[in-house]
């Protein structure tokens, strides 16, 4: 048995100039943005980081659940509380598959690409999962945005519902230590919070040019329907630009319809 992730052992891969005042390892938690949630009403503050070994009820978007077998991924979130109008803070998420795929880039040498949203994908396969999500308090917004990363997992650690479509580091041949894959996580999200208000061009482009479905066929699922598009590029809000059967060209938006390719998970 691989053992749990602790806070010593992820600080001993935090730069010295970063502070991260408020890290809690957790063994297992329903969901570490659920917990978090509920730490935020109570007063968490900003940079709070929760790190779980396993999840009971790990969640992705519109619902989804995320396999979360203990010892074997990265299951984090932050709990960030920028002064922002929360039209800003929908930028988050897109922001967050590039900081992850800097932080995976970094820490195992493995490049990964983005499958829009928020999905990281290696040789075709989905890596990591992100779920941007706020808490209201009173006039104030709190932003979570958690985070998995398959890391050892095998073909049996994934549930059959996901086996064809998901990967992980160690198997697509890139071993890394849990704790530094953290640390480098951790890193990168603190600048993404730094980076929230301000020029996100940067970002974008990087984006745009990580993301796997541009120039390439896709299917919009929406709630009742399925159309076919053709995906063109990615907007200054991280929509994803596409010519609809009908020749009109339009950005469709996180939250109201997910991608899919057109013969499986991206092609």
């Amino acid at each position: 048995m691989i053992g749990a992730l602790t806070a010593p052992m992820i600080r001993e891969y935090l730069p010295n100039h970063l502070v991260c005042s408020d890290l809690r390892c957790l063994e297992t938690i329903d969901s570490t943005n659920t917990y978090l949630k509920r730490e935020a009403v109570e007063g968490a503050g900003h940079g709070t980081v929760a790190v779980a070994d396993c999840q009971s009820a790990g969640r992705g978007r519109m619902g989804r659940s995320f396999v979360s077998p203990p010892g074997k991924g990265v299951y984090l979130s932050v709990l960030l509380r920028p002064a922002l109008p929360p039209e800003v803070l929908m930028r988050a998420t897109g922001m967050a598959a590039v900081a992850m795929c800097r932080a995976v880039e970094r820490v195992s040498g493995a490049r990964p690409g983005i499958k829009w949203t928020n999905d990281l994908v290696l040789n075709g396969k989905k890596l990591c999962g992100i779920l941007a999500e706020t808490v209201m308090q009173g006039a104030e917004t709190a932003l979570i945005i958690g985070v998995g990363i398959n890391v050892s997992h095998d073909r049996e650690d994934f549930g059959q519902e996901v086996a064809g479509i998901a990967t992980s580091l160690e198997m697509e041949g890139y071993p890394v230590l849990r704790a530094a894959l953290v640390a480098a996580m951790i890193e990168e999200l603190y600048r993404l919070s730094d980076a929230l208000g301000g020029d996100i061009s940067p970002w974008v482009e990087e984006y745009r040019r990580r993301c796997v479905n541009l120039g390439k066929a896709v299917q919009l699922l929406w709630t009742e329907k399925r159309e076919r598009a053709v995906a063109l590029d990615i907007d200054e809000q991280f929509g994803l630009v596409v010519r609809r059967a009908d020749g009109n060209v339009t950005s469709v938006r996180t939250g109201e319809v997910s991608v899919r390719g057109l013969y499986g998970y991206v092609e």
